[in-house]
């Protein structure tokens, strides 16, 4: 069985704009017409560079869209909360930043406490080829935070211009977006902001399942480990 759902993406237009331009995807799939440019300068950006997928979904909250994240996330999120009710979970990341002064872990904190304040969903299951195609087969796409290193099999990223660098580099991380699933050949479909990326001639790939899950689960490196599903809203409109 394959799925295929018809997600068109343009080429991201820097570096550190991967997660605003999947973003930008995943609006113009639900027919929703917002300017790239405009989607690049209502997201924050980290002084480092780059984005958080609790940001993207606080963007798409704040346009009247739903928005699930999926975290695998352990520097965050403790395994002991994953039953917690949203007041309660806003509570424990107020208190961890109280004992905590990394300064990324606020900033990551604060976004999702506002995501939640917004009727964010925050869950904590097992990721698995069946969590996936769930929103797949649902005609859903899926923004995930992952590793580029290990997506790419390419050398670690060293300096500003994210040069590759097997020795002083470091693992780098990217938003793509899942856009279908061929069960027969386990891989998933990929359209990616990155263009040319080492993987492929185009945007759009397929790649195995695991691989895929590997890297995502190996994004806890660089603050990302995981799936953000955005909806419209059950009523449609957007601001």
């Amino acid at each position: 069985m394959l799925t295929r759902l018809p997600l068109q993406i343009l080429p991201q237009p820097d570096e550190t704009t991967c997660g605003p331009t999947c973003l930008h995807a995943v609006y113009r799939y639900f027919n929703d017409e917002m300017p790239l440019d405009r989607v690049i300068a209502e997201v924050p950006m980290l002084q480092e560079g780059g984005t958080l997928a609790v940001l993207l979904g606080c963007h798409a909250l704040r346009r009247g869209y739903r928005a699930t994240i999926y975290s695998y996330k352990l520097q965050l999120f403790d395994p002991t909360w994953m039953h917690l009710d949203p007041q309660a979970l806003q509570e424990r990341l107020e208190a961890q930043m109280r004992f905590k002064e990394d300064a990324k872990l606020h900033l990551a904190s604060k976004a999702y406490i506002e995501f939640l304040g917004r009727g964010g969903k925050l869950r904590f299951e097992d990721l698995n080829p069946a969590l996936i195609r769930r929103y797949l087969n649902r005609a859903v796409p899926i923004i995930t935070g992952l590793s580029a290193t290990y997506l790419y099999r390419s050398a670690r990223e060293y300096g500003p211009n994210c040069d590759y660098d097997d020795i002083r580099g470091v693992p780098s991380g990217h938003f793509v977006v899942l856009r279908g699933y061929d069960r027969a050949e386990r891989r998933v479909l990929v359209a990616d902001p990155l263009i040319p990326n080492p993987v492929a001639e185009t945007q759009k790939y397929a790649v195995n399942i695991e691989r895929v899950i590997c890297s995502i689960l190996l994004g806890v490196l660089t603050y990302d480990a995981n799936l953000l599903i955005i909806q419209p809203p059950a009523g449609g409109g957007k601001e």
